[in-house]
């Protein structure tokens, strides 16, 4: 990634009142771009804070790509949101062989890339370095945790990152391990929380105009959730690195900022979820079977809040992943399934305190110090949080101790059947063994995350739960174990050609060739 020159455009500039007019290792040219940058003015930046907030708001806008729908696509809807089982597509991308069969296509695999390194990375620069400049920390630290949250889902496709060396080199930057980049991301969370807290010491505040999350500007909910994104982290890192997993994730839950606490809390990005034009109006998204067969068989009642029942079965109906569409009637026939439901595409998702709960019942269950929370007391906090998000009531579905998931049968064709491979129930019991509990609060989660494939897939890696269903058929040429499952994207061939040098030292950090089968560092189930 050559961002030399681009860093320097955004970062690299002085004056006293003015700030626009000059440039210190840019040309002309340059610096008419900067002073151009957003159609006004370098005054007219200035007064209202425009040279802040419009990068601020591109960040946000690039940690999940809401325009155009179709880069979202390949970014997160036709990897991660497969990968995790929650969708798949009733379209017979490139021949019926694509990601969905474990056949990664180039073309596809650049995106999530792409995004990161054109809207997120360059927007966090732009908003940290300018807000330092013009002594508002409450921007900067607001950048550092949001570089970070778009980051770690980089990283959890690729393994290593262009991270710490971002922009450093005009010929092409160099890698950090994915370990050396987690440690990058504690200690950004640690300057964004204390930036923010500087700003509160100091009565700053954000204005809503450039928050379009949920948060609407309050500083306290983005402090609380920098405190949950360090817990998230931490969690992802604890079967490889016990010791700093621990260190951070009691940090988390010591802090006096707290963490998301309740669905007022919920972090959601104020934009479409892109997923329902995929879904709805393309027709290329619908339910997995995965899904069908753990909320089907659990009779969960939030199936009906994340998708529609199926023309062909009446019932809500997934499809299974890797198949091939083109036989038994084609996307004509496969579109008949359960769609992704209008109320799931009001917004961007990104954590919630459902999640969180999840993540301190895994935490208890470690024997960290969680402030006197159990496992089985998150749990249900977990579990009562996420149904109050759909408006629904989960007493009776916490007590159910007999549901497990069914079976899959595929109405169109009879050789993509499987039985369901858990045995998993809802209600708790003190009796079980870890390896259950942590099957519960896992399979849970995942329902919980819904429609944050992402952030599924990762957690499934992590540890095998929930049990999805291997892919039907892996075209992968020997590349990817059908029983391991796809654990990673390999890096673009865009990056590839221009940064080879600094590629294929990123691969020697790798536990493996650069494939679908190669596990991340934190993966080692």
């Amino acid at each position: 990634m050559k961002t030399n020159n681009i860093k320097n455009k955004f970062i690299q500039y002085g004056f006293a009142l003015s700030l626009l007019t000059s440039l210190s290792s840019c040309n002309v040219d340059d610096a008419r771009n900067i002073n151009d940058e957003y159609g006004q003015t370098p005054e007219q930046q200035l007064q209202g804070l425009t040279i802040v907030k419009a990068p601020l708001i591109n960040l946000m806008s690039n940690i999940l790509i809401v325009t155009p729908a179709w880069q979202y696509q390949l970014q997160q809807n036709l990897m991660g949101d497969v990968y995790s089982g929650y969708m798949a597509p009733p379209t017979p991308f490139a021949g019926d062989s694509n990601n969905t069969h474990y056949n990664l296509i180039d073309g596809w695999n650049q995106f999530p890339w792409t995004i990161a390194y054109s809207g997120v990375m360059p927007n966090a620069f732009k908003v940290e370095s300018r807000a330092n400049d013009l002594n508002l920390p409450q921007y900067a630290g607001l950048a550092k945790i949001l570089k970070v949250e778009g980051m770690h889902r980089v990283s959890d496709i690729y393994g290593p990152i262009i991270y710490t060396h971002f922009g450093e080199n005009p010929a092409g930057d160099k890698f950090d391990s994915q370990k050396d980049a987690y440690y990058a991301f504690f200690a950004d969370l640690d300057a964004g929380i204390a930036k923010l807290k500087e700003a509160q010491a100091k009565g700053l505040q954000l204005t809503q105009d450039a928050d379009i999350s949920s948060f609407a500007g309050d500083i306290n909910k983005w402090i609380k959730f920098g405190n949950s994104l360090r817990l998230r982290l931490a969690i992802r890192i604890s079967n490889i690195d016990p010791s700093k997993a621990k260190i951070e994730g009691e940090k988390a839950l010591a802090d006096l900022g707290g963490v998301l606490a309740n669905n007022a809390d919920n972090f959601y990005i104020n934009r479409p979820n892109p997923v329902g034009t995929i879904s709805s109006s393309w027709g290329d998204t619908r339910m997995g079977a995965s899904m069908e067969s753990i909320m089907n068989g659990l009779q969960d009642p939030r199936v009906g809040k994340y998708f529609d029942k199926s023309v062909a079965t009446g019932n809500y109906s997934g499809i299974r992943q890797g198949i091939d569409i083109t036989p038994a009637g084609g996307k004509d026939a496969y579109a008949k399934y359960s769609v992704v439901a209008t109320p799931i595409s009001d917004h961007i998702q990104l954590m919630t305190a459902a999640e969180v709960q999840f993540l301190i019942a895994e935490a208890a269950l470690k024997n960290w110090n969680t402030n006197g929370q159990t496992s089985a007391t998150a749990y249900a906090n977990g579990v009562n949080l996420s149904f109050a998000q759909y408006g629904l009531d989960a007493t009776a579905f916490l007590a159910n101790s007999t549901n497990v998931p069914s079976n899959y049968v595929d109405v169109f064709n009879a050789a993509n059947n499987i039985n369901a491979t858990s045995t998993v129930t809802v209600a708790w019991d003190n009796s079980a063994t870890n390896a259950q509990k942590l099957e519960k609060i896992i399979t849970q989660k995942w329902i919980a995350a819904f429609p944050d494939g992402q952030e599924a897939w990762s957690e499934f890696r992590r540890t095998t739960y929930p049990k999805l269903f291997p892919v039907k058929l892996n075209k992968s040429g020997g590349l990817v174990d059908t029983n391991k499952f796809i654990r990673r994207i390999n890096f673009p061939a865009s990056e590839k050609s221009t940064n080879a040098a600094n590629v294929a030292a990123a691969v020697g950090l790798l536990n493996g060739p650069d494939t679908g089968g190669t596990k991340l560092w934190w993966d080692i189930n």
